[in-house]
This record gives structure tokens, C-alpha cells and sequence, in this order.
């Protein structure tokens, strides 16, 4: 194979495209999606699996269909999955709060 060592290769410019987003406020979180943290949150809602491997799942209920569960995590002992299961609890009661707004911690006098 021959090199070609006689060109004037010319650079073209290089054309970057981007796109911004600004916001006044926050992102608005859905009702649909409020429903389903509020779903989450209430611990009737979960069940814990054992899988064939030994491993446990954990799941909570679909909110939209009937007697379907929806999986989440997988933890090697009972007491793994039900701390997964709470901590999940938590982290969507904190979710639901930031939602609410702000809350009054303190008042002074």
C-alpha cells in the first residue's frame, strides 16, 4: 500500500451542539409518581421471596395491577432483605417530605 504524502488536507471547524435547560423552581414531581411512593412506604405493601438460589427478594405490590409484585432488591439472608426493605421505606419517606415543602424546625420567642 502506497502513502499518500503530497495532500494540503485543509482542518474543518468543528461544530459543537448542546442544549440547556433553566428552571424557575424545582422540577415538579407527578401525582402518579407521589401515589406510587405513598404505596411504597406503607410496609404491608412488601413481601420478601426466597429464590431458588437461596437468596431472598424483595418486592413490593404493583399499585396498577392486581396480585403483580414488583422486584427490588436481592440480599443473602431474611434479615438482609427486611433492613433493604426499610431503608427503601426511608429513603421514599425522605423523597416525600422534600416534596411537602419546607417544615418548621424551630420557632424563636
Amino acid at each position: 500500500m502506497r502513502a499518500i504524502t503530497n495532500v494540503k488536507l485543509k482542518p474543518k471547524p468543528m461544530t459543537l451542539f448542546y442544549q440547556t435547560n433553566t428552571w424557575t423552581s424545582q422540577p415538579q414531581i407527578t401525582e402518579e409518581t407521589k401515589k406510587i411512593w405513598e404505596h411504597i412506604v406503607q410496609k404491608k405493601n412488601w413481601r420478601i421471596v426466597q429464590l431458588p438460589n437461596g437468596f431472598y427478594q424483595t418486592e413490593y405490590l404493583d399499585p396498577k395491577k392486581e396480585d403483580s409484585w414488583i422486584d427490588v432488591t436481592r440480599r443473602e439472608t431474611m434479615e438482609g432483605a427486611e433492613s433493604a426493605i426499610d431503608a427503601s421505606i426511608n429513603h421514599y419517606e425522605k423523597k416525600l417530605a422534600h416534596v411537602r415543602g419546607p417544615q418548621v424546625v424551630k420557632t424563636f420567642k
